[in-house]
C-alpha cells in the first residue's frame, strides 16, 4: 500500500493569500482537492489536511465574528475562545465525509485540550436540528456546534480560505484569534495532529 506523506509548508510573512494558494496549487498538497471539493483540484489557499499550508503569523487574517446558539440552545462564540488554538470543523449530518472523520475529532479534541486546542463545529444546511442532534450523540462529540442551516456563518470568511459549499472543512484558528491553517475535505487525526502541534507550540 503506497503510503501518503503528511507534510506541510509555512507560508512566509508578508506572502498573502496569493503565495499561499500558488504553494498548494504547485503540488505542496500531497493530495488534490478531496471529499466535498467543488471541483476535484486544490483550490486557491486550501490544502489537504496532508499538505495544508500554514499561513506565516503576519500573512494571517482575523477570523470573522461567530456568535450564536449551539445545537442545544446555548450561547457560543468563537471569540470566548481566544487564547486557545481553535479547531473550527465545518459539517452536515447529511455529509458522508463528515461522519468518516467526526470520531477522529472527537478523539483529537480530548487529546489536545492540555494543549490549549479547543474545537468548534458549525453545523450547516441542516434545517433539522434533530438530526444535528442525532449526528451529534451517534459520534459522541463533547464540543458544541454553532447552528447554521442557511450557510450565513460561512459567508463571514474569506471565500480564498472557506468555500461554502465544500463541506466537510476545517479551518486552524490561532492563539490571537488570526486564521493560520484552511483544510478542505475529510481530515484524520494522523493527519491533523502535527498542524494542531506547529500553531499550538508558536505561543501567543
Amino acid at each position: 500500500m503506497r503510503r501518503t506523506v503528511r507534510r506541510y509548508a509555512l507560508v512566509p510573512a508578508g506572502a498573502g493569500l496569493a503565495v499561499a494558494a500558488a504553494l498548494v496549487l504547485a503540488g505542496l498538497a500531497t493530495d488534490r482537492g478531496g471529499p466535498g471539493a467543488p471541483d476535484g483540484r486544490a483550490g486557491t489557499a486550501v490544502g489537504t489536511a496532508a499538505g495544508a499550508a500554514v499561513l506565516a503569523p503576519g500573512s494571517r487574517p482575523e477570523a470573522p465574528v461567530l456568535t450564536g446558539d449551539d445545537l442545544d440552545g446555548n450561547a457560543v462564540s468563537l471569540a470566548g475562545l481566544r487564547g486557545h488554538v481553535v479547531v473550527l470543523n465545518v459539517w452536515g449530518s447529511w455529509c458522508g465525509p463528515c461522519r468518516a472523520e467526526a470520531d477522529d475529532l472527537e478523539r483529537l479534541s480530548r487529546r489536545t485540550r492540555a494543549e490549549g486546542v479547543r474545537f468548534l463545529g458549525i453545523n450547516t444546511r441542516d434545517r433539522d436540528p434533530a438530526a444535528a442532534r442525532s449526528f451529534v450523540r451517534a459520534h459522541a462529540l463533547s464540543f458544541p456546534s454553532l447552528r447554521d442551516p442557511s450557510g450565513e456563518l460561512l459567508l463571514r470568511f474569506p471565500p480564498a480560505l472557506l468555500n461554502p459549499q465544500a463541506v466537510p472543512a476545517t479551518l486552524v484558528i490561532d492563539r490571537r484569534g488570526r486564521i493560520a491553517v484552511s483544510i478542505g475535505g475529510a481530515v484524520t487525526e494522523e493527519q491533523l495532529r502535527p498542524v494542531l502541534a506547529h500553531v499550538a507550540q508558536e505561543g501567543s
